[in-house]
C-alpha cells in the first residue's frame, strides 16, 4: 500500500483526503436488455462524468448495419466419443489465453527521425506509461534510440508507406491480443485515462472507425475520414477485415496524407465512415491555437478533451500534461466532497444515525483492539526529536524522511486552519508543543498536534493560542507491482566460507545440511571455501588445519554416493567478501543462483524456497535478516533451557533479528558480475576499496537492482561470539561489534544478570 499525500483536519471541516471511483456495475447473473429511451442511472452518472456521452440523436445511425445487434451467447455442449482414444488436454499457461480475453487498447504513435528524440520522447514521458502498450512507428531509425521506448522502424519515410506498414504490423503481431488500436501523431497530446475509459465503454465486437471526422478534399462525398492529428480508434474486427485490402489500397489510392489514404481505403472496401459518436460515447478533441497558453484554457471543450492538437514543441506537451493533471485533481476533490455529503445524508437511515459516521467521512474507522496486546501505540515527537527509536533508544534526532514528514504535516495543519477561519483570523505557527503519531493499517498514518499559534485578526490584533488538531494521511489504492516470473525449481549454489576459527561449527552445519537438503533431495549444491592465512598456507603440506573438515566432507560423500561437495582453498590475510566472491564467480556459469552463507546458518527448505523467489535475475537481490539466538549463559544462567525451546517457534522468543549482519545473501552470478564491472573504474586507484566493502555495498552502490532486505524467521543461528577483524572497514567492524553486544541477551535478562551479580557482590 502507499500513503496518500493528502491530509485532513479534525471536525467539522472535511477537505480532500482520498480518491474514490464509483460507477454503475452490471451483474452477469441477472441481466435484462431494454431498447429505446430509458431512465438509465448509469447513463446519468456518465453524464456527470463529463467525458463520454454525446447526443442520443447523433448515435442513431451507429446502431444500424452489421455488428449493431446485441451479442447472443451460445452454449456448446461437450460430448466425449467413446470410440476415440483419450488424449491429454494441454492447458494454457494463463487463464485469459484459454478464455480468449484480450487487452483493451494498444497505442501506436507515428513519428519521424527528426522528432523521435523530441516530441516522441515527450509523448512517452507524459502518457505512455498509462497505457498497456505503446509503440512508436518511424520510417528511418534515429542513430540513438531513446531509452525506455519501443521503436519500430519500417525503412521508408514516405508518410503513406509508413501508415501502410504500421497497419500491417499491428494486424500481423497484435490483432489477436488487443480489442482496440489507437493511432496518433507525435504532435498529439493524449489523455490516457479518458481514452482508456472510452474504449472500456465500447463493444469490442463491432467494426468501428472513430475520431475527428473530416471532409475529403473537394467535399463532394458524405463519407468522412478521421483526422490523424487528433488520433483515431480502430477496432480489432475492422483491422481484420481491412488487412486483405491493404496491398490494393497501396497501389490504387493516391494521397499525400496518410490519414486521408487510410480513410479512403476503409470507405472504399469496408463501406465505413469516420464517426465521432458511437454507442452514446463521444470522441472529444480540442484544436490548440497558435501561441496558446494551456494555463489560460478553461473552456468546456478543452477541459473534456481526450486529445489536443497541434503540439509544436516538447515543452508545450509537458505544460498540457500539467494542466490536465490539475483539472483531474480538481474534479477528484469535488467528487470526493459530493460523496462525503451523500454518505453524511444517508447516515440518517442507518441504525447508528449520524453518530455512526466516522471521521474522515468515507475512510475506514480506526482499528479497535480486542485485547491489550493489539493496542497500537502512539509515538511522541517534537520538531527536533523522536521519542521512539528503531534501535530501542528512548530518544533520537529527527532526520531524513521523518523530518520531512513532520514538516509537511505542520505546514498542512496551518494551511487548513487558515482555509477554515480566514478572513476573520489568520494563523502563524510559533512552535509545536506536542506531537503524536501512529500507523493504523486499516486507514493510514494518524497525527495529533498541539500547536502554539499566533492568531491575527483583520484589525491587526494578535494573540498566541494553543490549538489541538487531528490529521490523517490515508492509504491510497493498493498497487500491484509487476514482477518477473520465478520458480521454486531453481538450483541453489550454497557458498560457505570457512576460516580456522570457524571450523568447530562446520560439523553442526553439515548435519543440518544433510538432513534438510540431501535427505529430501532438494536441488541444492554446496561448495566450501577454505580461507588460509599466509602462515597456515605455507605448512599445508605438513599440517592441514582443515584436515578434519575435509574428512567430514569425505564421510558425507561416502554416505551419499552421487553427491560431490567441492572445496576451494584461498590464501589471504583479510578474507573480504568481495575478494572471495570474485574467485567463486569465475568458476560458475552466469545463471547460477548463489546463497552466500556462514557456518552458523541452519539451511532449510523454507528458506531456500524464499531465496529462489526473492532473488530475481536482473531485477532483485535478497539479503535476509537472520534470527540470532541470545547467549544461553545470560538467558538461562544456572537453569538449563526447557525442552520446548528446541523448536523454532519457541526459540524465536529467546533471540532477535540481527540487523547488523549482512553475511547471508541470495543473488545471481550475472548480477554480481555486472555490479563488479561497474565498480572496476573506482578500484583502479584504490585497491583497498575491496577490503572495506562487502557484497551488500557492491549491490547498493554499483547496481540498479532492487536490494530486498527482510526478516527471515526460517534462518536461525545459534549464539556465537564472532571474531571481528579490525582490518576491515570501520563500518563493517563497528557492525560486527554491535552484533556481538546486542546478541548477549534482552534488556530484561541483562538487567536480571546485573541485579544478581550486585546481590552476590554485596553478600
Amino acid at each position: 500500500m502507499r500513503l496518500s499525500p493528502f491530509l485532513a483536519l479534525f471536525r467539522p471541516a472535511l477537505p480532500l483526503i482520498l480518491g474514490l471511483s464509483l460507477g454503475c456495475s452490471l451483474s452477469l447473473l441477472m441481466v435484462s436488455w431494454t431498447q429505446g429511451d430509458t431512465d438509465d442511472s448509469c447513463q446519468s452518472e456518465l453524464g456527470k462524468g463529463r467525458f463520454f456521452l454525446g447526443n442520443r440523436d447523433a448515435q442513431g445511425g451507429a446502431r444500424d448495419g452489421a455488428g449493431g445487434e446485441d451479442f447472443q451467447p451460445r452454449i456448446v455442449p461437450y460430448h466425449k466419443d467413446p470410440n476415440k482414444p483419450h488424449k491429454k488436454v494441454l492447458r494454457t499457461r494463463y487463464i485469459h489465453t484459454e478464455l480468449g480475453i484480450r487487452e483493451r487498447l494498444l497505442v501506436g504513435v507515428l513519428t519521424s527521425r527528426a522528432t523521435l528524440n523530441t516530441l516522441a520522447v515527450a509523448v512517452n514521458r507524459t502518457v505512455a506509461h498509462h497505457f498497456h502498450r505503446t509503440f512508436f512507428f518511424t520510417g528511418l531509425r534515429s542513430p540513438k534510440v531513446p531509452h525506455g521506448m519501443t521503436v519500430v522502424a519500417h525503412g521508408d519515410d514516405r508518410p503513406v508507406w509508413l501508415m501502410y506498414e504500421t497497419i500491417r504490423h499491428l494486424h500481423q503481431h497484435y490483432a489477436s491480443d488487443y480489442d482496440w488500436f489507437l493511432l496518433a501523431q507525435d504532435d498529439t497530446y493524449m489523455h490516457a485515462e479518458r481514452l482508456s475509459g472510452l474504449v472500456g465503454h465500447l463493444s469490442a465486437g463491432q467494426d468501428l472507425y472513430m475520431g475527428r471526422a473530416e471532409e475529403f478534399i473537394g467535399g463532394e462525398e458524405k463519407a468522412r475520414y478521421c483526422h490523424g492529428g487528433y488520433g483515431y480508434l480502430l477496432s480489432r474486427s475492422l483491422l481484420a477485415r481491412l488487412q486483405p485490402h491493404l496491398d490494393t489500397c497501396r497501389n490504387d489510392i493516391l494521397s499525400v496524407r496518410p490519414d486521408e489514404w487510410l480513410g479512403r481505403c476503409i470507405i472504399d472496401y469496408l463501406g465505413l465512415s469516420c464517426v465521432e459518436v458511437h454507442q452514446e460515447m463521444t470522441f472529444r478533441y480540442f484544436e490548440l491555437g497558435k501561441n496558446a497558453d494551456p494555463e489560460r484554457e478553461d473552456s468546456a471543450q478543452f477541459r473534456n478533451a481526450f486529445t489536443v492538437h497541434p503540439v509544436s514543441e516538447p515543452n508545450l506537451m509537458y505544460r498540457l500534461h500539467k494542466r490536465f493533471s490539475h483539472i483531474e485533481l480538481e474534479w477528484t476533490y469535488q467528487h470526493i466532497q459530493q460523496l462525503q455529503m451523500q454518505i453524511s445524508n444517508l447516515s440518517d437511515l442507518t441504525p447508528e444515525g449520524k453518530a455512526g459516521v466516522t471521521w474522515p467521512v468515507g475512510i475506514n474507522p480506526p482499528f479497535k483492539p480486542r485485547t491489550r496486546f493489539e493496542v497500537i501505540n502512539w509515538d511522541y515527537f517534537t520538531e527536533d526529536h523522536v521519542y521512539f527509536c528503531v534501535d530501542g533508544a528512548p530518544k533520537c534526532e529527527m532526520r531524513g524522511a521523518d523530518r520531512a514528514d513532520v514538516s509537511a504535516v505542520l505546514e498542512t495543519a496551518v494551511e487548513r486552519l487558515n482555509e477554515r477561519y480566514q478572513p476573520q483570523l489568520r494563523f502563524l505557527k510559533r512552535r509545536l508543543l506536542n506531537g503524536y503519531r501512529r500507523f493504523d493499517p486499516t486507514r493510514g498514518m494518524e497525527y495529533i498536534l498541539d500547536l502554539a499559534l499566533e492568531a491575527l485578526t483583520q484589525k491587526g490584533h494578535s494573540q498566541v493560542i494553543a490549538k489541538r488538531v487531528n490529521l490523517l494521511r490515508p492509504l491510497s489504492a493498493v498497487e500491484i507491482i509487476p514482477m518477473p516470473y520465478v520458480t521454486e525449481a531453481t538450483r541453489v549454489q550454497v557458498i560457505l566460507p570457512v576460516t580456522v576459527q570457524d571450523q568447530d561449527f562446520v560439523g553442526n552445519f553439515l548435519d543440518m545440511y544433510v538432513m534438510n537438503t540431501l535427505d529430501t533431495h532438494d536441488n541444492v549444491l554446496l561448495t566450501f571455501l577454505f580461507i588460509y592465512d599466509p602462515f597456515d598456507a605455507q605448512r599445508v603440506s605438513q599440517t592441514d588445519v582443515f584436515a578434519g573438515v575435509k574428512a567430514m566432507i569425505g564421510e558425507v560423500e561416502k554416505r551419499y554416493g552421487d553427491v560431490k561437495i567441492p572445496w576451494i582453498s584461498v590464501k589471504t590475510e583479510v578474507p573480504s567478501q568481495v575478494k572471495l566472491m570474485d574467485i567463486i564467480s569465475k568458476k560458475h556459469p552466469v545463471d547460477t543462483l548463489f546463497f552466500l552463507g556462514s557456518v552458523w546458518t541452519e539451511v532449510n527448505a523454507d528458506f531456500l524456497n524464499r531465496c529462489r523467489m526473492n532473488a530475481i535475475s536482473n531485477w532483485q537481490v535478497f539479503f535476509p535478516i537472520h534470527f540470532q539466538e541470545y547467549n544461553p549463559a545470560v538467558m538461562y544462567r544456572d537453569q538449563p533451557p526447557s525442552a520446548s525451546s528446541s523448536f523454532a517457534s519457541e526459540s524465536l522468543r529467546d533471540g532477535r533479528f540481527d540487523r547488523h549482519v549482512f553475511d547471508e545473501a541470495c543473488f545471481y552470478n550475472a548480477d554480481y558480475m555486472s555490479a563488479r564491472t561497474t565498480m572496476a573504474a573506482d578500484i583502479l586507484d584504490n585497491e583497498e576499496l575491496l577490503e572495506s566493502m562487502d557484497v551488500y555495498d557492491i549491490f547498493v552502490r554499483y547496481s540498479g537492482l532492487h536490494v530486498f532486505r527482510a526478516m527471515e524467521p526460517a534462518l536461525i543461528q545459534k549464539y556465537v561470539r564472532r571474531a571481528c577483524n579490525p582490518r576491515f572497514s570501520e563500518d563493517v567492524y563497528h557492525r560486527c561489534v554491535l552484533s556481538n553486544l546486542e546478541s548477549l541477551g534482552s534488556r530484561s535478562h541483562l538487567a536480571m544478570a546485573l541485579f544478581e551479580q550486585e546481590q552476590a557482590n554485596s553478600t
